[in-house]
């Protein structure tokens, strides 16, 4: 015993086996220097987590994935002569935008409102698009 502090079998010292990875002071202080933007981040990526789905920041084109997320936008935009209901959705790691081609509206689809959705990824320009996802809203206690 060097310096007459036991080491355990990993070279671990007992007083770095007993530390607690974060007091509640310093989860109290990060919380309150982190920006709402990134609070709200980090729980959304927690659900995402939770949910069992894919960040939307590590989707690759012709993916097929189950992603999670807030709907930051919605807007009527026609594709082709054709309606075009599209989303932004936002997990905290990243966003893609999610249209529905043929409809004018969806009932529930509307900013701030959370869902699950799932599909197959592709870019267009330079953006994540899912089209025609299968989707879940969330209940609106969880927001």
């Amino acid at each position: 015993m060097a310096g007459g502090r036991a080491r355990y079998a990993n070279g671990m010292s007992a007083a770095t086996r007993h530390e607690k990875p974060a007091s509640r002071f310093r989860r109290l202080l990060d919380r309150l220097s982190s920006s709402q933007e990134e609070l709200h981040s980090a729980e959304l990526q927690e659900d995402a987590q939770a949910a069992g789905c894919t960040r939307i920041a590590e989707c690759d084109d012709r993916q097929i994935v189950k992603v999670t997320g807030t709907l930051r936008t919605v807007t009527l935009r026609p594709r082709a002569g054709v309606p075009a209901l599209e989303a932004e959705l936002f997990d905290g790691s990243g966003a893609l935008d999610v249209v529905w081609l043929g409809r004018r509206s969806i009932a529930g689809i509307e900013p701030g409102r959370r869902l699950i959705a799932s599909g197959r990824i592709s870019m267009s320009r330079g953006r994540r698009v899912l089209f025609n996802p299968k989707y879940e809203l969330r209940p609106l206690g969880q927001e």
